[in-house]
């Protein structure tokens, strides 16, 4: 396994921003992922995980230390008993990898699935979801257990219930490398998931700027509210700095124009929390996490 120097990272980051990682790895196993890890504890490294690459904001200044990117750890094993079907998916896996497996069978973790960027690992660790009103609506309600890898290079096998899942976050398990995902859902055909998966992603090419470079949803929805409709009531659609701009599609979108950076994003989001905070009282909180050097 190589491990590289000065790595940009714009360039695994859904939204094309992001500094040099100090060392930057792809893992392919756990041997390598292990091998990684005793290279960082050898050399008192921060590690730093990043997934799919959508959640996250990552500094102009770089990362530093490890960054182990779990893009090639990656596969999926289907089998089919009791009534059920059970997925067993490495962590590098991407969503859309589960999303065709239960869609070809027309079953309903397909609907909100298919609307899940990112890879499997990620969906655990943010408890990924969709706002619609459907049954499943969270990866917790598919996830029977996930694996994690500590950083002495051990691996825990995590029920479901041995964890605490919340809107956008899970937690317990920390620290260590979430690596592989156990998943399962009763065989109970719908007849119409494929279609409401394809009304599904015509609704979102249709209402989000998936043709700009973005993180998906800026925010979580505050308690009671839609965090894109508060944007919106205060002005702030196609508020821009820099390379950066509120959508004037979706509110709760920030895209990347054209060369933005980290600042302009981060200038942005900070606007939106305080404009927000002073007109309804309510404080705005990120699903994206921010790596990375910061002044």
């Amino acid at each position: 396994m190589e491990i590289r120097e000065k790595v940009l990272l714009k360039d695994w980051a859904w939204w094309k921003i992001g500094g040099p990682a100090d060392f930057f790895c792809l893992p392919e196993s756990l041997d390598d992922l292990r091998e990684a890890l005793r290279f960082a504890r050898q050399r008192a490294l921060p590690v730093t995980i990043l997934g799919g690459g959508t959640n996250v904001l990552i500094s102009d200044a770089g990362v530093e230390g490890l960054v182990l990117c779990m893009r090639k750890l990656n596969g999926v094993e289907t089998r089919e008993e009791g009534g059920r079907i059970s997925l067993e998916a490495l962590a590098g896996t991407p969503k859309f990898e589960l999303t065709k497996i239960f869609m070809k069978r027309k079953l309903a973790p397909a609907l909100f699935l298919c609307g899940l960027p990112g890879d499997v690992g990620g969906g655990v660790v943010m408890n990924a979801g969709v706002a619609e009103a459907i049954e499943p609506r969270e990866f917790c309600e598919i996830v029977d257990w996930f694996e994690v890898m500590d950083f002495s290079g051990d691996v825990r096998r995590w029920l479901r219930s041995e964890v605490s899942w919340e809107y956008r976050h899970s937690q317990g398990w920390q620290p260590g490398v979430v690596v592989r995902v156990g998943v399962s859902w009763p065989l109970t055909v719908e007849e119409t998931i494929p279609l409401r998966v394809r009304e599904a992603t015509k609704n979102r090419l249709a209402r989000q700027p998936l043709d700009l470079p973005s993180c998906g949803s800026t925010f979580k929805n505050p308690p009671g509210f839609k965090a894109g409709a508060l944007i919106e009531q205060v002005g702030l659609k196609g508020y821009t700095v820099g390379g950066a701009q509120v959508s004037p599609k979706h509110a709760n979108f920030i895209v990347n124009t054209g060369g933005a950076s980290a600042a302009d994003v981060k200038q942005i989001i900070e606007h939106i929390q305080s404009v927000v905070k002073a007109r309804f009282g309510v404080a705005l909180e990120t699903e994206v996490r921010v790596l990375g050097r910061w002044s």
